[in-house]
């Protein structure tokens, strides 16, 4: 999986490509937790995300925990299959898609 960071201010924008699962996941919670430094709204781009696992929900879950008390999160450009992965988890019902 390739991590494309984009800070924009207080905003940080994470583009992943590839696959996020039980290989990839550290990889994308260390940069998470080194990034979100006076971030206040945090957006994952999942336009070039094959694929997410359980690892990866845990992960976003996590994500959202942190964002809840410091700003706000969402993702966009989720294709079909991840949104299916969503809603069939409850997972649409705690993120913010777009």
């Amino acid at each position: 999986m390739t991590i494309n960071k984009n800070l924009n201010g207080s905003e940080l924008t994470l583009g992943l490509e590839g696959r996020l699962d039980t290989t990839t996941a550290p990889e994308l919670e260390t940069v998470i937790q080194n990034e979100l430094t006076d971030v206040k709204e945090l957006v994952f781009d999942f336009k070039n995300l094959e694929y997410i696992s359980s690892a990866g929900l845990r992960v976003l879950l996590s994500a959202q925990k942190i964002m809840n008390k410091n700003g706000k999160m969402k993702i966009i450009n989720v294709n079909d299959m991840i949104t299916e992965i969503f809603e069939v988890t409850g997972f649409i019902d705690i993120l913010t898609v777009e």
